[in-house]
Parts: structure tokens; sequence; C-alpha cells
């Protein structure tokens, strides 16, 4: 077992460390990249619907188009594809290679889920067999299932086409993702789409990293909930003569790079609008750097999430966008300036998302608990 030492180091308070996530998360103030390089930095942007990676990048990009990021997919320098915490992410096409890689272990124990299902299915033979399914022409989850059941007619049906996504990289072809577009779900594996084959999974140090470098300061914890790993304290450990390390205010270890920005607690944080599941917040096991407690929850109702408002930097209320208003419901109340500076955030966003369309700005009320 490796050893750990008791946790040492500066104490960053919870505005230190939203200050120091927000610059390392590009919402401090906008971003000069192109759409490709955040989408790397970010390692990838939370995908489960087609709007939010264009929201995600729109909030932290200096002259941002949603066409931009609609162009890379369709030119397959970006995917969608099911990767960390086996949600939908948009990778560039270097990261779906080897990032689906790395947490492919995950996939496999997402599978003893399925196991009822899957009784007497050979998942090495429905690898193969599902990979020349959507490699001959993309398939529906619906045609997976289908297909495989003239195989294994006893098994589950929705079990086997879960399999085939567990067992293989399979990506959503365009023009699903594309903005302005529609399309249903089809899907074929990384290889057949970017036309090369997948890589050796990245060191794990290497990773670690990265993480760092988008999501920091973190703990072990934080970088395990975002990628739906365990085990990765060893690679924390070889890493620490190289790391600066801090604790929380509950004394929790945690790393980052010495030279990433940390910027003072008092740095202006302007109001950001985020689209439902924005990495922001969920990349992190103490999601406290973001959301009050006294909002803990507020973001979703069930399995549908919100869209979300930072006011300071931190989480205070959602927001929709209805036929003719961007509606938005703050949890408590804002003072004059804040509401001032949420209305020209609202005004740059939709000047960005909606040219040429028009839209009032309301305030509502938050009427769920």
């Amino acid at each position: 077992m490796t050893k750990t030492t008791s946790p040492v180091g500066p104490v960053l308070d919870v505005r230190a460390l939203n200050r120091a996530t927000l610059a390392r998360q590009l919402l401090l103030s906008p971003a000069e990249l192109s759409a490709k390089a955040a989408v790397e930095h970010l390692l990838g942007l939370q995908a489960q619907n087609v709007k939010p990676p264009y929201y995600a990048l729109a909030a932290r990009l200096e002259g941002f188009a949603p066409e931009q990021l609609s162009g890379l997919m369709a030119d397959r320098e970006v995917v969608r594809i099911v990767s960390m915490r086996s949600t939908i992410h948009t990778h560039t096409a270097d990261d779906c290679l080897t990032l689906r890689p790395l947490v492919q272990p995950a996939r496999e124990r997402e599978l003893t889920n399925f196991r009822k299902g899957l009784v007497g299915v050979d998942l090495d033979r429905l690898a193969v067999l599902a990979r020349k399914l959507v490699e001959d022409e993309p398939r529906t989850m619906g045609q997976l299932r289908e297909a495989l059941t003239v195989e294994w007619p006893d098994a589950d049906p929705a079990s086997l086409a879960v399999a085939a996504r567990c067992r293989l990289p399979l990506v959503q072809v365009t023009p699903r993702g594309l903005w302005g577009r529609s399309g249903q779900v089809a899907l074929t594996t990384a290889e057949h789409w970017l036309g090369r084959p997948a890589e050796q999974a990245p060191a794990v140090d290497a990773v670690v990293l990265r993480y760092l470098a988008a999501f920091g300061p973190a703990s072990v914890k934080d970088m395990q909930t975002w990628a739906g790993l365990t085990r990765l304290r060893e690679a924390f450990e070889r890493l620490r003569p190289q790391l600066s390390v801090f604790r929380d205010e509950h004394g929790v270890e945690l790393f980052d790079l010495p030279e990433a920005p940390r910027p003072d607690p008092e740095t202006p944080a302007p109001p950001r609008f985020l689209a439902e599941f924005d990495n922001l917040l969920l990349s992190h096991a103490d999601r406290g750097r973001v959301i009050p407690p006294e909002y803990w929850g507020r973001s979703w109702q069930g399995n549908q999430a919100y869209c979300t408002l930072l006011v300071d930097g931190f989480l205070a209320g959602v927001w929709r966008l209805e036929r003719d208003a961007l509606v938005v419901e703050p949890f408590g109340r804002l003072t004059g300036a804040q509401r001032h500076d949420v209305l020209a955030e609202g005004e740059r966003v939709l000047a960005v998302m909606h040219p040429g369309e028009s839209y009032d700005i309301r305030f509502g009320t938050v009427l769920r608990t």
C-alpha cells in the first residue's frame, strides 16, 4: 500500500478554490482560444444534450460562434462519445482515441449492472459482431438491439445494446450534434469514423496533470469523481514532488500545478449562463467551491438538470430560454448592480447564440424547492 502523508500546506478557503477553479475553467474572463483548443484544455465538454457544449464555449471564449464547434464536428475533429462517468462528452478526436481507453475499465465494471440480462452472452463475440454492424452502417441503439437479439434471443435486448456501447468506443455520427441541425443518435466506432486506430490509454500521471490544469486545485477523490475511476492515489503520490500541496478548510489535501493560476479570492467574477450538466458542477467530489450549501440540489430535479446561473462565481439561480424570452430565476435577492450585470451577460449570450433574433430578458421566481 502506498504510504500517504498527513495533509500539510496552506489552507485554501472556499472563495480561493472558487476563483482558482473559475480561472482554470475559463470563466473568470473570456479566453482567446480556438474552440478546439478549449475543448482540449477542458478535457471535453459534458454533452448529454446537443446544445450544452455550445453554451459552455459561449460562456468561456472570446469571439465564439456556434458554427465554430459545429464545423469541427462536421470535419470530425471533435466527436460525441460516452466517456467519463458513463456520460456523453464532446472530445477532440485525439482525446476520444485516448481518454476512452483510459476509462474502459469503468465501462467494463458498468456491465456488471446488466449481467442478469446477459446470461449466456459471449461478450467478446458480441463486440466483434457489434463492430461489424456499426462499421457496415451507423446504427441506432434500437437497430443494435434488434440485430443482436437475433443472435441472443433469450437475452435482454436493452442489455445487449448497452454491452456494445460499453465494449466499443461508439461515437454519434453527424448530423447529430451539429448546430441548427437535427438527427437521431446513430453510432459507429471511433476508429471507423476518424479513420485511424485507437491509441493506448495515456499514462495516468499525464491525465492527472491535465485534470489539475482544468479543474485544480483538487483532491484525489475529486479526480476520481470526474473520471469515474478508482485507485488514483498512487499516481498523485508519484507526482507529489512536482506538485504544490494545499488543504481545504476541512483538512482535505489538495494538489495543484505550481504555476497554475490561483487568483486573489476577491477577484471579480462576472455572471455566467451555463447549460445543464456543465463540467464546472460535476467534476469534483466536493462541489462546495461552486454550490453554496443552501442551494445544494436546487439545480436539478429527479433526472432533470436545469441551466444554471453563476453570480459572483457561485451558483445563484437557474434560467431557461422560452419562445420569446430568456427567463432568469435567482434563488435569492440580487443587488441592483448584480441584476445589471446579469442582464448584460444575458444580452451577450443571446447575441452569440441567437444573433438576429429578438428575446426579452425577464426575472422570475423559483417555485421549486
